[in-house]
């Protein structure tokens, strides 16, 4: 975390907090920003309101995306902008301000990865019922295709069960982040790859627009790799299982 925070050298009560955040959803448009920055060396969360912030304030678009086009995505770029004290999370310090909102966040992901699953398979079971091939034959009576719905089936299966059941425990308390990291990295690997596996039900056609499951995969890639991705989590997970870290 390279965002810093200071006291005002002349304003009481003034902090002016300098640095940057990349592919951040929204921030072009966002009227208040939430950013984490070390004050003295402790990350603390500030709110940044953007008709306040001045000219310090900038938040360019990143444009040219491939998935994830139904919001625009930006950076946040800080240079000495003054936010006032009361618009710093007065009790929340260190890790666990943003571990939180990732955690939230990781969870709600690990749930939308399924539905986006669900989305496909039924994309890909009507093309096939309805697609005649091969002696006029249903696509869908083809062992391989079948195969691939099946597969897509049952790690959906799996993967509402498997948040249902982290969710209650999250409820109640007793919910471990690696509990979280395990459903966020397992439901959106299982995801991508049965997306791409029903890609091959439409042949050429997935290629395009019109039959929305290449739009699918390319978001589902996006959701793979932000929030921590897999190859980060299964190093969370290796820590918990040996107690050996293997970050560094």
């Amino acid at each position: 975390m390279e965002t810093v925070a200071r006291p005002h050298p002349t304003k009481e009560g003034v902090y002016l907090l300098s640095g940057a955040k990349n592919w951040i959803t929204n921030s072009p448009i966002a009227d208040v920003l939430l950013v984490w920055a070390k004050l003295d060396g402790v990350i603390r969360g500030f709110l940044v309101e953007r008709s306040k912030a001045g000219p310090g304030l900038s938040t360019p678009q990143i444009k040219g995306k491939t998935a994830l086009r139904a919001s625009v995505t930006g950076m946040i770029n800080l240079d000495d902008v003054e936010v006032p004290k009361e618009n710093m999370f007065p009790e929340i310090q260190g890790l666990k301000g943003p571990f939180s909102c990732l955690n939230s966040a990781r969870y709600g992901i690990a749930f939308g990865t399924i539905g986006a699953l669900e989305g496909a398979l039924d994309l890909a079971r009507r093309y096939a019922l309805d697609r005649k091939q091969f002696k006029s034959n249903p696509l869908a009576k083809y062992q391989l295709i079948q195969k691939k719905l099946a597969d897509a089936l049952t790690d959906i299966a799996y993967g509402l069960v498997a948040c249902v059941q982290v969710g209650r425990l999250k409820d109640a308390g007793k919910a471990a982040p690696e509990m979280i990291g395990m459903i966020k990295r397992h439901n959106c690997d299982r995801s991508l790859e049965n997306c791409r596996k029903l890609m091959e039900i439409f042949g050429g056609n997935a290629a395009s627009d019109e039959y929305h499951i290449g739009r699918i995969a390319a978001n589902l890639f996006v959701v793979q790799t932000y929030e921590g991705q897999s190859d980060i989590h299964a190093l969370a997970l290796g820590r918990a299982i040996t107690g050996v870290n293997a970050f560094y």
